[in-house]
């Protein structure tokens, strides 16, 4: 009776949110496409087709992905992710070339783009509607502290074994061991029954306006998170004259904010309308961010960097919930959706590399800044259609 009552209880929950600990793997691509860009001496618009291999499977996977959880359910989905993350982070430690290198990356942005479509509607399942919100970013809060971790292990591992490629066997390990936490727990779903999806389902979606402006949502907020992490490390070091394990910081400086407004959000969305919270963070984003363009001293910049991320912690979780209240026997599909939009990586990177590499820094910068305006103009329109 005991060990039923613990397997139906703070074990599955424990292994479900652990996988939002392996989720946040996908961010280290930042902090290694600065060091992958020093070992093989590539150009900024080559350098960012390593995390464009990354974000891009999102835009190809998402739908498949939906669809496959459909019909082996969501458990299994969640677990077969976790299996190739475990095999994709490896990669890179036992063949360190640039083909491997995007290889490895590739395989990580397919099973990300699984556990993303399969382990958000399994959360949620596991808790009542009006815990949705606040349970996914207590989820976001744990892939913020693995997001945190990624550039302080990828630092530490190049100083203490003088080898940073020693980041891929922990994280590897440490996905082995969130398949075999999931296998063993048993979960119990609540609500959120889907029926069958496919191609056709999922992309009728974008018809509704509401859905499509929160896939519109996740695309440029994704694009920002993703490219504020590549480029807070390159600012530090152009502006700042860091090396490039310190420079590092830039990118923990913004995980840690994100761990701290998840946390903050879990508690405060409890209270208050997600709404109101949501445009209200990313109004002070845009002003911290508009400062952070033109900023040349260290302190000020981690100041900024810091603000940035405590705002913009919340955004993905409060729009991926609006999507999925929107129509709960459709989760599946509404899941698969949102998540193509994380494919946003892959759209705003190479428009960065580009706009750096001809017109600078700035103007690299500019473009993060257009995704927080659009997301905040996106706002106005959740407020006439919000459920």
């Amino acid at each position: 009776m005991n060990s039923d009552r613990a397997k139906s209880g703070w074990l599955p929950k424990a292994a479900v949110f652990f996988g939002f600990f392996i989720m946040g793997f996908v961010d280290v691509v930042g902090i290694a496409t600065n060091y992958i860009k020093v070992d093989f001496d590539l150009s900024s618009t080559l350098a960012n087709t390593i995390p464009m291999m990354v974000f891009l499977w999102f835009a190809v996977f998402s739908i498949p992905a939906g669809i496959l959880m459909g019909r082996i359910g969501k458990k299994k989905t969640v677990l077969l992710s976790l299996t190739i993350t475990t095999v994709a982070m490896i990669i890179p430690f036992i063949s360190y070339t640039f083909p491997s290198i995007l290889s490895a990356f590739a395989l990580l942005g397919i099973s990300n783009t699984i556990l993303q479509v399969s382990l958000n509607p399994l959360v949620a399942a596991m808790f009542t509607k009006e815990k949705t919100a606040s349970v996914l970013t207590a989820g976001q809060f744990i892939k913020a502290i693995s997001s945190l971790l990624g550039p302080i292990i990828a630092g530490a591992t190049a100083n203490y074994f003088s080898d940073w490629k020693m980041t891929f066997v922990i994280f590897s390990f440490s996905s082995l061991l969130s398949v075999l936490l999931l296998l063993f727990s048993k979960t119990e779903e609540k609500g959120f029954e889907s029926r069958q999806a496919s191609f056709k389902s999922v992309l009728t979606l974008l018809k509704d306006k509401y859905i499509l402006y929160c896939f519109l949502s996740i695309l440029f907020i994704v694009g920002l998170d993703v490219g504020i992490n590549t480029s807070a490390p390159e600012l530090l070091m152009k502006r700042m004259e860091l090396d490039l394990s310190r420079a590092g910081l830039g990118s923990s400086v913004y995980f840690a904010a994100k761990t701290t407004g998840a946390f903050a959000g879990a508690l405060l969305l409890l209270k208050f309308s997600p709404l109101r919270f949501l445009r209200s963070s990313l109004i002070i984003a845009i002003l911290a961010f508009a400062v952070l363009i033109f900023a040349q001293n260290l302190w000020v910049a981690l100041i900024l960097i810091f603000i940035i991320g405590f705002t913009c912690a919340n955004v993905f979780s409060i729009v991926f919930s609006f999507a999925l209240q929107k129509d709960q026997q459709r989760s599946n599909e509404i899941s698969a959706l949102m998540i193509m939009g994380v494919s946003g990586g892959a759209v705003i990177l190479p428009l960065q590399g580009l706009m750096n590499d001809n017109f600078g820094l700035i103007a690299a910068l500019s473009v993060l800044l257009f995704c927080l305006i659009i997301n905040l103009l996106l706002t106005n329109i959740f407020k006439e259609n919000v459920p």
